[in-house]
């Protein structure tokens, strides 16, 4: 929709601004229908009203801490505005937010999501919407409420903006990282779907750089075209973890490798004095970080502190409890691999062995 130059004779209207009310009140019906699908014990009422209600004692907590997380996806969105697949950029909304706060040792239990565009379009914000709900059915999270803004003039074209909320509880003794995390402790990689929602500005310069399109099938992936491949959804570790974190009692601390990687997130968990020694080796680099590093010279280094490099998450447990919860974690459906050990130093906090296996894929 464009503005329309005011005409003296004619009332003035919000649609003369850009602003269409009646495609708003169409998502929101859209959204609604949506949001049902992802209810769980605790909430209260259908979106609707000015603010979502959850009930904790209805979820079943007795002594709750609150987490709440917020994120966006970054400049993913590029990469979905330009290709029009927009019904995956919501899970990963989701999931930046959800993975956040299961490292506390918390349940994420409700969601909230910030849409906004120059130009509302029903069926783009249902797509992306669509996305959303998904994430939040695979990560057991109620949609309870969220805006959508449509501002002209303030977004270009197509161009739309994601923010994403979350809240979670934890009981009062159960957070996450425990302050036993000690030397000997064994370091689990999850295994990432890939990149994830980080280090795409660097991704979309090497593919203009470089010459490759969108549109074409992935050099290292040729059942999908490289968008469809670099638009696979983050994954969403919140089942998994939840799970074997309540049964197990033996996860001393989880970090949620994001932008600055294993080097950066993993010492935000580490007490003072340990570090983590990390045998790169065996990290189970994905497809994808393996042809970034073929087409372009890029240092280790740089990898590390720009991707996750193949762990999307990682778990710290005692040697004792490695084993066990490296075998509760896959039959959940998760890939795990024991990459290191904590250790006593002080100064660098992860310590790397070995050499990232960042071998050609073709």
């Amino acid at each position: 929709m464009t503005s329309q130059p005011h005409q003296p004779d004619r009332p003035v209207a919000y649609a003369d601004s850009g602003v269409d009310i009646d495609a708003g009140n169409a998502l929101v019906a859209a959204i609604r229908a949506l949001a049902r699908t992802t209810r769980r014990p605790g909430v209260v009422d259908e979106i609707g009203g000015f603010a979502g209600l959850f009930d904790l004692k209805a979820a079943g907590y007795g002594d709750p801490l609150l987490v709440a997380a917020t994120d966006g996806v970054g400049t993913k969105l590029r990469v979905a505005i330009d290709t029009r697949i927009l019904d995956t950029v919501g899970i990963d909304l989701v999931a930046m937010c959800v993975n956040d706060i299961v490292v506390q040792g918390a349940e994420p239990l409700f969601f909230l999501d910030y849409f906004a565009s120059g130009r509302l379009d029903p069926a783009v914000g249902r797509a992306i919407v669509t996305g959303v709900a998904e994430g939040c059915r695979l990560a057991d999270v109620a949609l309870i409420g969220g805006e959508t803004a449509e501002m002209p003039g303030f977004y270009a074209g197509r161009d739309f903006d994601l923010a994403g909320f979350a809240v979670g509880a934890v009981e009062r003794d159960r957070v996450l990282p425990r302050a036993d995390v000690a030397p000997g402790d064994h370091v689990l990689a999850l295994a990432s779907s890939g990149l994830h929602s980080n280090g795409f500005s660097l991704v979309r310069k090497l593919v203009a750089d470089t010459g490759q399109h969108l549109d074409r099938p992935a050099p290292f992936d040729a059942a999908r075209s490289l968008g469809e491949a670099l638009l696979t959804p983050t994954r969403i570790y919140v089942g998994a973890l939840k799970q074997v974190v309540r049964a197990t009692g033996a996860i001393k601390a989880l970090a949620h490798i994001t932008g600055g990687g294993i080097s950066e997130n993993l010492p935000r968990v580490l007490p003072a004095g340990t570090a983590a020694r990390i045998d790169l080796a065996r990290l189970p680099v994905p497809p994808v970080m393996r042809w970034l590093a073929d087409i372009v010279t890029i240092t280790e280094a740089e990898m590390l502190r720009t991707f996750n490099c193949g762990a999307g998450m990682i778990a710290v447990t005692a040697p004792a409890d490695a084993d066990g919860i490296v075998a509760a974690l896959a039959a959940m459906g998760e890939n795990v691999v024991d990459i290191g050990r904590i250790e006593a130093r002080d100064g660098a906090a992860v310590v790397y062995d070995g050499a990232l296996d960042v071998a050609a894929v073709r």
